[in-house]
Formats: structure tokens, C-alpha cells, sequence
């Protein structure tokens, strides 16, 4: 019994040792990333006079991840196999959002909500659709991004106003880099909007 079980032990090994060898090849996956806006229309208000921090976004548990998300039906969310985004999705979009905001000339640069000094602003946005949706398995899906902005007040957190901003797009192809060049146009359609109400309201609120 004793050498039954030790030649098992040996059959074995070689077994397991493919197994590991198979996980350390396998590929890392294909990392994609999301642009800042840079163009917002003309005349937008100077609000370098206040201080303002962008909290990190929340989402739905769904969309609180690195992954790629889709749609395959209303009811069914999924995920792109062998992608991610660079960071996991509200982080990314933190960064995007600030970026944003200091390509538009009208705010000092600043830092995540964690770091800086002390703001008269916050916003808060949640997440409510990031994905691609497919009508048809074999046909390009559309992209939807809605993104719900809060701007508070500090240091109460005085809500001041809210607004809902989505665009959807028809992705050319159903090849995945296409898909998420047309995410990266659709996210940029919605951050001009976000930010273009965000120094609107935070310039009528402290004139």
C-alpha cells in the first residue's frame, strides 16, 4: 500500500508541474486606455478663485472593475475575455475627469480629493452605464456611457445641484479596439457636458 501511494505521488507530479507551467504562459491581457477631453466651447467661466476636488467615482458593482463591460442583453452583463482597462474603471475615470477639467484653463490644477489643500467644491459622480450593447451577437453593438454628477459644497457637503449626462454611439466594427474607440468618443462627449455644467454651476453659485 505504502509504494502504491508513492508511486501515485510520482505520476502526479509531472501533472501538476504542466499545470503550473501552462498558467505562467498564459498571456496577460490586452490593456486599453480612455483619453481626457481637451476641446469645451468658448467663454467658459474662470473659476480659479475657488478651490475644488473630484472624488473618486462610485458604481455599480457591475462596473466596479477593470474589466470590459457588455451587454450581451438588457438583463445580462458580461465582460470582454483577455482585456482590461488600466485601472480599475472609477479610478481611471477620477484621472480622466481632472485632466479634463485643468485642459479647460478655467481651474488651478489640483489633485485627488486625498491630497491638496482644503476645497470650497466636490464632485461626486456615479457611474451608471460604461458598457457596449448588443442588439445582435454579429453586429456592431452601440456604446453607452451615463455618468451622474453631485457638486457639493464644503466643508458641509451642501448638495448645490445634480445633473444626468449619457451619449450613446453605433461602434463601427465588432473588433474590440474599434469598440473602444468609440467609448473613448462617447466618454468624451459626456465629460465636455459634465464639466462645461460643473464651472457653469460653480461659477452662478459664487458670483
Amino acid at each position: 500500500m505504502q509504494r502504491r501511494s508513492a508511486l501515485a505521488l510520482v505520476l502526479a507530479a509531472p501533472a501538476g508541474g504542466c499545470a503550473a507551467l501552462s498558467l505562467a504562459t498564459r498571456p496577460p491581457p490586452e490593456l486599453f486606455a480612455l483619453t481626457p477631453k481637451s476641446t469645451f466651447a468658448t467663454g467658459l467661466p474662470d473659476v480659479r478663485r475657488v478651490g475644488m476636488q473630484v472624488e473618486v467615482p462610485t458604481a455599480a458593482a457591475g462596473l466596479n472593475t477593470a474589466r470590459i463591460a457588455l451587454k450581451p442583453t438588457p438583463t445580462r452583463l458580461q465582460y470582454y475575455a483577455g482585456a482590461t482597462w488600466i485601472e480599475v474603471l472609477p479610478v481611471m475615470l477620477q484621472s480622466l475627469l481632472i485632466e479634463s477639467f485643468e485642459n479647460t484653463g478655467s481651474v488651478e490644477p489640483f489633485a485627488a480629493a486625498s491630497v491638496g489643500p482644503r476645497a470650497d467644491w466636490a464632485l461626486r459622480v456615479h457611474i451608471r452605464e460604461f458598457q457596449a450593447e448588443y442588439e445582435n451577437p454579429q453586429s456592431p453593438p452601440l456604446v453607452r456611457i451615463r455618468l451622474l454628477p453631485r457638486l457639493l459644497r464644503l466643508p458641509r457637503r451642501d448638495e448645490v445641484g445634480a445633473a444626468s449626462f449619457e451619449a450613446v454611439e453605433q461602434a463601427p466594427s465588432t473588433v474590440l479596439a474599434d469598440i473602444v474607440v468609440s467609448m473613448d468618443e462617447t466618454l468624451g462627449a459626456v465629460l465636455r457636458d459634465l464639466v462645461e455644467w460643473t464651472l457653469i454651476t460653480i461659477d452662478a453659485e459664487t458670483a
